[in-house]
């Protein structure tokens, strides 16, 4: 990957929550980066660490919780800056002028009592020197590129009185409207139906061509992730544990738990009545995280006296095409 490439970078990104009876390691340990211009899925089981590590680029974690360690670099035209360490007028500059977020619930995103125009407004103000005439152009603007009908009106609408798929795609009016180069979807089509779900994606893809920008798509759909992934990371238990382009992935899982989330997807053509494999045991609770790699309680190919006491480190693989990486002990020789 060449370095003028590389939009984000996350190097041992660790965010735990501080509390009463332990402390919670959401985050433990994350690398990433993602290029200009692509989608990178981030995906995994809920209460992986996904949405907490996607709070933490944008500082937006809230007590007890906290960033212990590592580096989030921006990498904008002006040059590098660190977002860990940057302070709150720098961090507003960044909000939404480079780097955007769609909440995973909109309803608990949005403020019921301003219209959905006004919130879109406060944005724009926020981060240009633009009047409100303006500013209220720009947002019906954007609500009409996102596909609401009659914007004109919607925008002095409240958010109760549209539908999920319209809240949704004023959510992504909202984070789109000062143009940034990086826009994190956490769950954007959560709790939507199959068509509402396809035209959000479909969305997606073409305001990231128009814009130019890149996506960071958080989801636990591995379908999802299959449409409009470039590259994909796999996490477990605040982990990176597989990384590569998305079809590698897909196609030639490298780590246990990555092969064992696509054989419980159900498939096409599987005969009648045929049970999915499910994953065995369930994800320790997080003031008993395992010693050792924390899959290998569940894992078909754990190595007793080595997975249960030795972390594995990430392993960059050797392969044709990309970027790829696992976190498992299994590879260790081939780095």
């Amino acid at each position: 990957m060449a370095a003028d490439d590389v939009l984000l970078e996350i190097e041992d990104l660790r965010t735990h929550f501080l509390l009463d009876d332990g402390v919670v390691c959401a985050v433990d340990g994350v690398d990433l980066r993602v290029r200009k211009g692509e989608t990178l899925a981030i995906v995994g089981e809920s209460g992986c660490g996904k949405s907490v590590m996607a709070r933490s680029i944008l500082r937006l974690v809230d007590p007890p919780g906290q960033i212990e360690g590592g580096k989030i670099t921006l990498h904008r035209e002006s040059g590098p800056v660190e977002l860990v360490g940057a302070d709150r007028k720098l961090l507003r500059q960044i909000r939404w002028n480079d780097i955007a977020m769609v909440f995973q619930e909109p309803m608990a995103s949005l403020s019921l009592v301003h219209t959905i125009g006004s919130q879109i407004v406060e944005a724009v103000r926020l981060h240009e020197n633009v009047g409100k005439a303006a500013a209220r152009n720009r947002a019906i603007e954007m609500l009409d590129r996102v596909g609401i009908p009659m914007p004109q009106r919607r925008v002095d609408a409240y958010p109760f009185e549209l539908s999920g798929g319209m809240r949704q795609r004023a959510m992504i009016a909202m984070a789109l409207a000062c143009r940034p180069s990086l826009l994190i979807a956490d769950e954007p089509t959560t709790a939507l139906d199959v068509t509402t779900q396809a035209q959000i994606l479909e969305l997606l893809r073409d305001l990231q061509d128009e814009f130019g920008m890149a996506i960071m798509l958080i989801t636990h759909d591995l379908g999802v992730a299959a449409q409009v992934a470039d590259s994909m990371a796999v996490m477990y238990l605040g982990r990176v544990v597989e990384y590569g382009g998305a079809e590698q992935v897909l196609a030639e899982p490298r780590h246990p738990y990555t092969k064992a989330l696509l054989r419980s997807m159900p498939r096409l053509g599987r005969a009648a009545r045929t049970r999915l494999t499910a994953i065995k045991g369930m994800v320790p609770p997080p003031y008993a995280r395992p010693e050792g790699c924390a899959f290998h309680p569940r894992c078909d190919a754990v190595m007793a006296g080595r997975c249960d006491t030795v972390l594995p480190r990430r392993v960059p693989l050797r392969e044709p095409v990309g970027d790829r990486e696992v976190t498992c002990l299994l590879y260790e020789e081939e780095s």
